[in-house]
């Protein structure tokens, strides 16, 4: 009896050890989850014209950046008045379709995506290219800190 009293409580005191690297898991496969519906949102969004809904899953900060061709522009409020200005109607939004080659969670409160996007354009030809996004969780939300798009 007492044998079993001693595994009993071995067991116990192993348990905090053993449930924190579940929980740890459970938390970044929930953290993969919330992200990767992020994304599909912001799909859903842009192929619906609603660009403001887009810029949603930005950080709606000075401190955004956005990395692309043209340079980069620092801001929520810039970043969207640069999507509004290259996207001014449906033909030129057409459909996103994004491909994510890559999900990173860094720690607890950052991750790091690489992906692909393709809009499809009968209009006035597609467009494709990689992104890589910098997300940070803030106030318990996923946000979007910085993009870089080619």
């Amino acid at each position: 009896m007492k044998q079993h009293v001693v595994v009993l409580l071995f067991s116990l005191l192993a348990l905090p050890a053993i449930s924190q690297p579940l929980s740890q898991k459970l938390a970044a496969n929930r953290d993969r989850r919330l992200i990767l519906e992020t994304l599909k949102r912001q799909t859903d969004d842009w192929n619906v014209g609603r660009i403001d809904r887009f810029m949603v899953s930005y950080w709606e900060s000075d401190s955004l950046t956005f990395v692309s061709k043209a340079g980069i522009t620092y801001g929520h409020q810039a970043t969207l008045a640069n999507y509004k200005k290259r996207y001014p109607d449906r033909a030129s939004m057409g459909t996103l379709k994004f491909d994510i080659l890559q999900l990173d969670l860094l720690n607890s409160t950052t991750a790091y995506v690489i992906g692909k996007f393709h809009l499809t354009r009968p209009e006035i030809g597609d467009a494709e290219g990689h992104f890589t996004l910098l997300w940070r969780k803030i106030k318990n939300r996923w946000v979007i800190v910085s993009d870089h798009t080619s």
